[in-house]
């Protein structure tokens, strides 16, 4: 399973420079753990990085200019950090598997002569085989709509970026004349016809380009929550659906599929909810005359059953995570705003166990991401995998490892809860 091992975010919103994890030009940082968590207060920027995973993954699926409008965004110059001239640009440092050679993913976004949002670089590289030194090989590189892309998983064309960001138009001049690239085989040049549009979106359908293709699968496969117990509450029509949406409105169609073809791993769900919310010993679906669905609770102490509509928000958002949780094809990278809401707090430490024995048991399990402003899910958690978002005196966002401090790592060696040293200011000040 494909992991992000680091991100860096500039000029998006109150994220004007900030980095998390391990970059190719940042090799002595330590990569995300399978399982991260963001605290700070509010208003530091917690929602806006959850948002710039959901800003990529809307990039891929509806364009550049579509994303900005999407979710409430409001548009580019909303987007844009405020007093920044520089495009929003993004860097992405992953993995395809824990043996794999990393790729590094960039993307700039800036507007147009008219004004527009329109991508103005785009750029996947990767060093070759067996090479330990020197700067990756670029196999694909793209400036407004334009550029070169190399075949396979092995080929691609080494940059020289010492005098700064590369030129695409004298890039490809050069490309073009060169005798060694006229020669390959494995060199496309390529225009796309809307430059608002990712290439990885177009090339990434392409067979001859399996390392495009895998990058552009693993952002589709992002699952960002938006999950409500409301949606959870709705009446859909009936019939099985392999995954819960990002909305949750399919929790009973979710259900009726893992009765159907998935029923001892449906069991072991039941099994940990019935642990951690005493009282439900069985749940199943009814369908209404006119081919709705119901999502039915069986209350021990009560002949009739309880439905979704009838349910706590507690109840509903810890059974629908942990139904992701069991998906048979999870997500690569599962991504959670502030999954406390609506939470018994006693329950917090219990969930974010749950997030990390999918992250880090089975093979095959999800990056988990969260956002949170509870210490008693941080209590469960290790300072390698928590970061502390803050405001700097600019008013722009600063995040850091709570690892890197070393008074904080040695008092969590010493026994002391994570979350609880939080509370007491040990993390962020008051």
């Amino acid at each position: 399973m494909a992991r992000i091992e680091g991100i860096r975010i500039q000029n998006f919103r109150a994220l004007k420079n900030i980095s998390l994890g391990k970059l190719w030009s940042q090799q002595q940082a330590e990569p995300l753990s399978p399982m991260t968590a963001v605290i700070g207060k509010n208003g530091v920027g917690k929602s806006t990085l959850f948002d710039a995973f959901g800003f990529l993954a809307d990039c891929l699926k509806l364009g550049v200019e579509e994303a900005c409008d999407a979710r409430g965004r409001g548009g580019y110059d909303k987007i844009r950090s405020q007093g920044a001239i520089s495009p929003v640009t993004f860097e992405i440092y992953y993995k395809e598997d824990g043996n794999a050679r990393p790729i590094t993913y960039e993307l700039a976004i800036d507007l147009d002569d008219s004004g527009r949002p329109f991508v103005l670089k785009e750029r996947l590289r990767q060093r070759r085989k067996n090479q330990k030194f020197g700067r990756p090989f670029s196999f694909l590189v793209l400036g407004n709509g334009k550029g070169a892309v190399w075949k396979g998983d092995a080929t691609g064309q080494q940059i020289d970026e010492e005098h700064g960001d590369v030129d695409i138009d004298s890039f490809l001049g050069a490309l073009l004349n060169s005798k060694e690239q006229e020669e390959s085989k494995e060199t496309e040049f390529v225009e796309l016809e809307d430059k608002r549009k990712l290439g990885i979106a177009t090339l990434g359908s392409l067979k001859q380009h399996p390392r495009i293709s895998s990058f552009r699968r693993f952002i589709e496969g992002w699952y960002l929550s938006y999950f409500t117990p409301d949606a959870a509450r709705d009446l859909p029509l009936a019939g099985p659906q392999k995954h819960l949406n990002i909305h949750g409105d399919n929790l009973a169609n979710v259900v009726q599929f893992m009765e159907r073809e998935h029923s001892k791993r449906f069991q072991a769900i039941l099994n940990r909810i019935s642990e951690k919310i005493p009282g439900i010993k069985k749940i199943d679906t009814e369908r209404t005359p006119d081919g709705r669905l119901l999502l039915r609770f069986n209350d021990t102490g009560f002949d009739k059953p309880f439905y979704a509509q009838q349910m706590s928000d507690g109840t509903l958002k810890v059974f629908a995570y942990l139904l992701l949780l069991e998906d048979p094809t999870p997500p690569p990278f599962l991504c959670i705003e502030e999954p406390e809401n609506g939470l018994y707090h006693k329950l917090l430490e219990t969930l974010a166990h749950e997030f990390r024995r999918h992250a880090t048991g089975l093979k095959g399990g999800s990056q988990v991401f969260v956002t949170t402003h509870q210490p008693y899910f941080v209590d469960a958690l290790s300072p390698e995998e928590v970061w502390i978002l803050e405001k700097g005196a600019d008013g722009f966002s600063t995040i850091r490892r709570a690892s890197d401090d070393p008074l904080v790592a040695n008092l969590v060696q010493e026994g002391l809860p994570l979350g609880s040293l939080w509370y007491s200011d040990y993390l962020d000040a008051r």
